[in-house]
């Protein structure tokens, strides 16, 4: 992946907005939609360019998955305090011979295979276009909340540095420290990983690419807090996984740090709290990657009228068959566990997430 420096040149458009002010009227684009502001109507045909040739038309799938893992990749390279990268700036896919390097972004550069030609074709910033179809992808997977969209980065100057972006076999210390540093709280890291509803693992073990993280990868719901506090085996051997506990659920995989999140006595009741509230997880992710999403930036637009409505999910979710409150590896003890049915017949197995 040596695209180098030309992603900068190319970027530099002719769209420069100085203001974030919202214009309170309707306008109507070219295209025929319409938006709050006039600067957003050159999103339209972008979103659908990213729509078809990313995301086969609006599916679900593991680009939308891999594109929305982009955005923090990219974005939390960054410090409250200075001295880091630029946030979301778009540094990876403009710098992407430098920070597919990083040992965390291990398995970035298919999705950024996949997204530059696209994006050489937008005329959107880096920063721009690795939001904008994050965000896209995202909401293309039932039960997501609206997802807001600023628009308006200028070019990155520079890659974020080496060792910003947590691994999952880092402790939940250290991990709370990094997203200290990027201005995050406890409660919001927990919000933020409800990503994983929607996620699937390509590299940790590479013989299982896209393998998701919960039963229902094709839908943005709280089963992902569910199936991380299902009691499940030691994983055997040395290594790197060497204490990491495996999911019961064949075909499911289960990040280390996540099962540590979910155990931790600073985290466990807050790992908790979404199970089978919808909305609860809804607005707090929301509000979470609308922070996200803006690290480093200022005055920007807000182009959020643009972003496709996601598909609702209402739905209770369920114990997977075979599966019921005593499988549950409780850890918060000030908060009882909700009330949840188990689905009818045999013990799942879980299909990888479909490739491209």
């Amino acid at each position: 992946m040596g695209f180098g420096r030309l992603a900068i040149f190319v970027a530099v458009a002719a769209f420069h907005y100085g203001s974030a002010a919202v214009v309170k009227r309707t306008v109507t684009c070219p295209t025929g939609q319409t938006t709050a502001n006039e600067a957003c109507c050159v999103l339209f045909p972008v979103i659908d360019l990213i729509q078809q040739e990313l995301f086969d038309g609006g599916e679900c799938g593991e680009e939308a998955h891999a594109a929305l893992r982009l955005t923090f990749h990219d974005a939390i390279g960054f410090s409250k305090n200075g001295g880091l990268g630029g946030g979301a700036d778009g540094s990876i896919l403009a710098f992407n011979s430098t920070e597919t390097q990083y040992a965390a972004n291990e398995g970035i550069d298919d999705i950024i295979a996949r997204q530059f030609p696209v994006f050489l074709k937008s005329g959107l910033s880096p920063g721009d276009f690795v939001h904008l179809a994050g965000n896209i992808g995202a909401n293309n997977c039932p039960g997501t909340p609206q997802l807001p969209f600023s628009f308006g980065r200028p070019p990155p100057i520079a890659p974020a540095p080496d060792l910003t972006v947590p691994l999952p076999t880092d402790s939940v210390t250290d991990i709370l420290a990094r997203m200290a540093d990027a201005g995050f709280s406890t409660p919001e890291v927990i919000w933020l990983l409800s990503s994983h509803s929607i996620a699937a693992a390509d590299k940790i073990d590479p013989t299982i690419p896209r393998t998701p993280f919960d039963s229902t990868p094709g839908t943005y719901d709280t089963q992902f807090y569910l199936e991380v506090l299902l009691k499940g085996t030691l994983f055997p051997g040395n290594g790197s996984q060497s204490g990491e506990v495996l999911s019961p659920i064949a075909g499911e995989m289960r990040l280390q740090s996540d099962f540590a999140f979910s155990q931790d006595s600073r985290t466990a009741c807050l790992w908790q709290e979404p199970i089978n509230d919808q909305s609860f997880i809804q607005g707090k992710f929301v509000a979470a990657m609308t922070k996200l999403q803006v690290l480093g930036q200022t005055n920007l637009t807000d182009c959020s009228d643009v972003i496709p409505t996601p598909a609702p999910f209402t739905a209770d979710i369920h114990f997977p068959a075979s599966f019921d409150q005593n499988d549950v590896q409780v850890a918060c003890t000030t908060t009882a566990f909700p009330s949840l049915a188990t689905v009818s017949g045999p013990a799942p197995t879980i299909p990888p997430v479909p490739a491209p």
